[in-house]
């Protein structure tokens, strides 16, 4: 229920938010005051006309989602935090970009409230933004359109929309008609360089027409169009919208405004002053809030818990009158799942030789029955990757039931879609592609485990056995470049049995990414010995072939395919075999967040170590020991069928023997 406001009094509001942008920057003596000051009226119209929010709780699920992309504007999103009534101080806008302060440089999600998603790689934001809205249509139809109707409001710079991420995100909006997203685009002009004229001159709202936009081009300055743009754009059906809101970069600034300076340094204490004279607002003090904007703002939150109890009211009528609608609703927004995932999930696993694969795919049917949230789908390779829900029909334009989504060839887009989704509310987004392409989608990934959000990535043809189509399709760095990310774990299973602890494993770790790594070639069932404890493999490594003396001198440590071969070469060692053990290590990110007796009870700190993995060896030696043994393969793949492939290699039982010999020796 916005207002009609006296104009000078919008007017100070405005100003507000940029002197508090600009204090808080010149107080970190780092930042980027230019935006801020530039996008200060738009967002203005947008907390205080369209956004549905209430800052007594940030997550109300019917929310509207605001999300600035281009995250260098953080101090304009930390001043309408604060101003609207969040939990954001003043003293918090004063410790801007601060040890342990909630104002960090670039907008965090979990650490700041209010905040949607983590931005500062540009064109991340919209691409989450894209996921989010499309979460939020889903939740609609599995439940009711008439309780879940909440929009996306995203401001985006020239960096963005330059982005390739961005592209492929605002394509998939647009084929699938996301008429609950809003983006604007802060057409300023300017980037870090000098003017985006220097390599930038397409005509972004053209593009955005022929994605199925609908487009808008405004003055960013003049209130009357930005609400006029905003009114039409939620008034949209079928069509996301885009609004080309022309802007000054620093507006206010005498000499900095329209200027790459404005963008990326403080104004300092003269040019600050000189702005502040410019625009008729007080020198003193800084992080000055007049008392008539504290109240409009005060007000505006006001109306936003009376539409968040209008609601809560409707959510319990909808519980009264939709009892099974409204389970599954909670069962959503619960992310539900069954106490004994796993051995539900072990009951449904193969048994049987087959590729990882297709044994995965297989117990990802009987996951998706007893976790209702897993939605998700392939970077067109579904037939490849074994990800396609049985009897779940494709999300698509007005069709937003299903819980099958096909998201073309857009590796990256897809990983920041599947943030955006699992950022918001009822869903566990899983994607998938070959593992070699997980390059493309690796700034997405990054942001996932610095979020803490919960996203399964599903990677097929996982080593150089992907055999014909050779070397560029041949991972071979990237078990480690996944690793190497803290807060995502890989697990690369060894069969059946570990598949299903793979999936239990990622469905049930709510705080990061989880991503699978899986064969395209068959792998055989593998023997536990006696005592084995199906929970051992959910701690990242486990014992799989004791050495039957009794006395383990030997530890080999192994993954995914490669566990058969180092049980076979095992078995080859003669006499020696009765002192050697077999580790399997389907997670290594898991195992070691073990405690150590458990950590030295599976590799004995007194045994030699071998480690078996079909990529590079270098990052081997923090497990096995200066004097341990890496068996993989330190460079690029090549083109030939997998079994030539691995002959060449030396990956065989007997290959891996002779070199162990040799090695002991």
């Amino acid at each position: 229920m916005p207002k009609d406001v006296d104009r000078e009094l919008v007017n100070e509001a405005v100003q507000t938010i940029q002197m508090l942008s600009v204090d808080g920057v010149n107080q970190a003596n780092s930042g980027h005051p230019g935006a801020p000051m530039g996008l200060a009226a738009i967002a203005y119209e947008i907390w205080m006309k369209q956004l549905r929010f209430d800052p007594t709780d940030p997550r109300w699920p019917n929310r509207d989602r605001f999300v600035l992309s281009c995250g260098h504007a953080s101090m304009l999103l930390y001043s309408l935090l604060h101003l609207s009534g969040y939990d954001v101080s003043l003293d918090d806008l004063k410790q801007f970009r601060q040890w342990g302060s909630k104002t960090p440089g670039h907008p965090e999600v979990h650490h700041t409230p209010g905040v949607e998603t983590t931005t500062g790689p540009l064109g991340q934001g919209l691409a989450n933004a894209v996921g989010m809205a499309t979460s939020i249509k889903m939740l609609a139809a599995r439940t009711d359109p008439a309780l879940i109707d909440a929009r996306v409001f995203c401001l985006v710079s020239d960096g963005d929309v330059m982005e390739g991420v961005s592209a492929e995100a605002s394509s998939f909006a647009g084929h699938l008609g996301l008429d609950n997203l809003v983006v604007v685009y802060d057409d300023n002009g300017i980037t870090i360089d000098g003017p985006t004229s220097l390599s930038f001159s397409e005509d972004v709202g053209k593009r955005y027409e022929a994605y199925g936009w609908h487009v808008q081009r405004i003055d960013g300055h003049d209130h009357d169009q930005i609400a006029a743009a905003l009114e039409a754009a939620v008034a949209q059906t079928e069509r996301p919208s885009f609004i080309v809101a022309k802007t000054h970069i620093g507006q206010g600034s005498p000499n900095r405004q329209d200027k790459s300076k404005a963008h990326g340094e403080p104004l300092g204490a003269e040019e600050t002053a000189a702005t502040k004279n410019n625009i008729g607002w007080p020198l003193e003090p800084t992080f000055r809030v007049p008392d008539p904007v504290r109240v409009l703002f005060a007000d505006r939150a006001e109306d936003g818990k009376v539409l968040h109890q209008a609601w809560q009211a409707k959510l319990a009528a909808f519980r009264t009158d939709q009892p099974e609608a409204a389970d599954r609703y909670d069962a959503l927004l619960e992310r539900r799942m069954p106490d004994d995932l796993l051995a539900q999930l072990i009951a449904a696993a193969p048994d049987k030789e087959a590729a990882t694969r297709a044994l995965a795919g297989t117990i990802q049917q009987t996951a998706a029955q007893l976790v209702p949230s897993l939605v998700g789908g392939s970077a067109d390779l579904t037939p490849s990757n074994k990800t396609f829900l049985k009897e779940n029909p494709v999300i698509a334009r007005g069709e937003f039931a299903g819980r099958n989504i096909h998201f073309g060839i857009r590796e990256h887009a897809m990983g920041s879609f599947a943030n955006g989704m699992a950022l918001s509310d009822g869903f566990i987004p899983y994607t998938a592609t070959f593992l070699v392409f997980s390059d493309y989608m690796r700034p997405a990934m990054r942001l996932a485990a610095l979020m803490k959000v919960q996203s399964i990535y599903v990677f097929t043809h996982d080593s150089v056995y992907l055999g014909e189509d050779g070397p560029t399709h041949q991972p071979v760095e990237h078990y480690w470049a996944l690793r190497s990310i803290p807060n995502l774990d890989l697990v690369r299973p060894a069969d059946s049995l570990e598949c299903a602890a793979a999936w239990a494993h990622a469905l049930q770790r709510k705080d990061g990414p989880t991503a699978f790594a899986l064969t395209r070639q068959g792998v055989p069932p593998l023997a536990r010995p006696e005592g084995f404890a199906a929970g051992d493999m959910l701690r990242g490594a486990y014992v799989i072939e004791e050495a039957s003396s009794g006395t383990v001198e030997v530890v080999i440590v192994a993954t995914g395919s490669e566990v058969a071969v180092a049980i076979d070469a095992k078995k080859l060692l003669g006499e020696k075999a009765s002192r050697v053990r077999v580790v399997s290590a389907p997670c290594l990110d898991a195992f070691e967040r073990q405690d150590k007796a458990y950590r030295d009870s599976v590799i004995p700190p007194s045994a030699r170590c071998v480690s078996v993995e079909l990529g590079i060896t270098q990052p081997w030696g923090g497990i096995v020991g200066r004097d341990g043994l890496c068996i993989g393969h330190d460079d690029f793949g090549h083109s030939a069928p997998w079994q030539e492939i691995r002959a060449k290699l030396g990956m065989t039982g007997e290959a891996v023997a002779a070199r162990i010999e040799t090695w002991l020796s």
